[in-house]
């Protein structure tokens, strides 16, 4: 079975030419014109990845996004925004998104940031586990959990895959453009706040201070 992709957007024309590039990729997808229904899908079908507009009748990505998060929710989610102002951008990532991409966009482009965004979420139950500890912190390699003094932490996906990195590179320096690299896994151009959110997630999640 291939990965299945939400596409929450109220555009049907976007909707066709997001499903139909998809499909052309091995995904399956689902589809909500709205964000209730969006939430509700998210909810029910277990997607591998959410595609989330932001712009939304009934319930707009926002909102969207903050619910499934405190819902437990760890599925990785790309915003789609029209809107190209910073603190739009920075607040779609607060609230738990782990990507964001400006309409219009390139296919190639959103293709490439919704493989990199499922990669890891593919979890092989048979392999041995394999724990880091470091502190109170301690990181299971293969089954993607994490607890700070044996009590669990939730993690989004890309907060997951941030900290993995580092755990597997102790003692290293990495540039904002490393990480983009080889957290979110292609090559990124202009605004690098995408990286400075989710360190700060991170952080405040597993330090005390």
């Amino acid at each position: 079975m291939g990965k299945r992709v939400l596409i929450v957007e109220d555009e049907q024309a976007i909707v066709e030419i997001l499903k139909f590039n998809l499909r052309k990729e091995g995904y399956e997808t689902l589809e909500a014109l709205d964000g209730r229904t969006g939430l509700e899908l998210a909810r029910t079908q277990d997607p591998d990845l959410v595609l989330l507009d932001v712009m939304l009748p009934e319930m707009n990505g926002f909102d969207v996004c903050g619910a499934l998060r405190r819902g437990g929710s760890e599925v990785p989610i790309i915003m789609l925004t029209a809107r190209e102002g910073e603190e739009d951008k920075v607040f779609g990532l607060e609230t738990g998104a782990d990507d964001y991409i400006t309409k219009p966009f390139s296919m190639r482009e959103l293709l490439a940031r919704v493989k990199a965004n499922i990669r890891r979420r593919t979890i092989d139950m048979g392999a041995q586990r394999s724990v880091i500890s470091v502190g109170d912190l301690a990181v299971n390699i293969d089954s993607y959990g994490v607890t700070k003094r044996g009590a669990p932490v939730e993690l989004t996906q890309k907060e997951y895959d941030l900290l993995r990195f580092l755990i597997l590179s102790p003692g290293k320096v990495f540039s904002r453009e490393e990480l983009m690299e080889n957290v979110w896994n292609y090559d990124y151009f202009g605004d690098m706040r995408t990286v400075d959110v989710t360190v700060r997630r991170l952080r405040e999640k597993i330090e005390d201070d």
